[in-house]
């Protein structure tokens, strides 16, 4: 049976997507543009999965797509760190985020029984906890303040609506994805390219991280395990402060990382966002490690190797 993917052009997307395919599930990729949106080659093998691109505006899911597909996986959404947040962003963020996984949700409950997908995987972030300090925090810790946990919490709302028609649910609270073709390790890895790098702020916060092989392991575990239900913690199981974190950046590239940046700095940057960066969540995958998953890269210094 089918796979539906949103997002698939996305940094998660892009690696997961053949992952789907080598489980010998066919995905049927939903995007704006069919005709430019790049897919694997089909195998060679007569029969091999295949991917298809499918027509949707990005918040309205189609239900000829949906329907009788085994399970969604939608992790399109606006960028968080796209820019400053103007209305227009905020706007863009929520009807890309929020209306299209209420949209997904109501669009699931319209399809018959038998034709309806029975579980939905759908990002989320730790941005759920807001700053917490030293708090441990795993998937039953309340949510905390800010922008981005206020999107999140409505955000998982939106899709629990799709566990009364009888799906199993999986909000992925996403960390720091490490990756070497884009997302946050490039933007942050520059300034050490150019002997710039430091830790932000006084470098003490928690970061939680996921090497993006780890994230894609998981999100197929989530698609077939049904201990997998609710919040789950996309995390690393050992977060690290900033300035360690930075520090590994720096050993990694041979670079040195000694020109910290002042908190007011990233303030006047990214104003409202700088919180996100200068915030501290000590998230810990606690539901990954009790459904016995485990992760090939548990050290940040690890993930950076294979990235960088």
């Amino acid at each position: 049976m089918p796979i539906v993917l949103t997002g698939g052009t996305g940094l998660v997307g892009r690696r997961l997507l053949p992952a789907l395919l080598r489980t010998g599930s066919p995905v049927r990729v939903l995007t704006r543009n069919p005709g430019h949106t790049p897919l694997p080659a089909a195998g060679a093998e007569p029969g091999a999965p295949r991917a298809e691109s499918l027509l949707w505006d990005g918040t309205h899911a189609p239900r000829a797509a949906l329907s009788g597909a085994a399970a969604v996986v939608h992790l399109a959404g606006e960028p968080v760190f796209g820019g400053l947040l103007t209305a227009a962003r905020r706007a863009r963020i929520h009807e890309s985020r929020i209306r299209s996984t209420e949209d997904l949700a109501q669009s699931l409950g319209q399809l018959a029984p038998e034709e309806r997908p029975k579980v939905l995987v759908c990002a989320s972030a730790v941005g759920y906890y807001g700053s917490r300090g030293e708090e441990l925090l795993d998937e039953s810790k309340s949510p905390g303040e800010g922008f981005l946990a206020k999107l999140c919490v409505a955000w998982e709302a939106a899709a629990a609506k799709a566990v009364r028609h009888g799906v199993r649910v999986v909000s992925l609270r996403i960390g720091i994805v490490l990756a070497r073709e884009g997302g946050a390790l490039p933007k942050i890895a520059l300034p050490f390219r150019l002997g710039l790098g430091g830790p932000l702020g006084d470098g003490q916060q928690w970061v939680p991280w996921i090497h993006i092989d780890d994230l894609v392991a998981l999100v197929l575990s989530a698609l077939t395990d049904p201990a997998f239900v609710g919040p789950l913690n996309a995390v690393a199981p050992a977060p690290v402060r900033n300035a360690e974190f930075t520090r590994a950046i720096a050993q990694a590239l041979h670079r040195p990382a000694f020109l910290r940046v002042p908190g007011f700095a990233v303030r006047a940057l990214l104003g409202e966002l700088a919180g996100e960066l200068l915030g501290s969540r000590r998230a810990v995958p606690q539901r990954a490690r009790d459904a016995g998953f485990r992760f090939r890269h548990e050290t940040v210094s690890s993930a950076l190797a294979a990235e960088l």
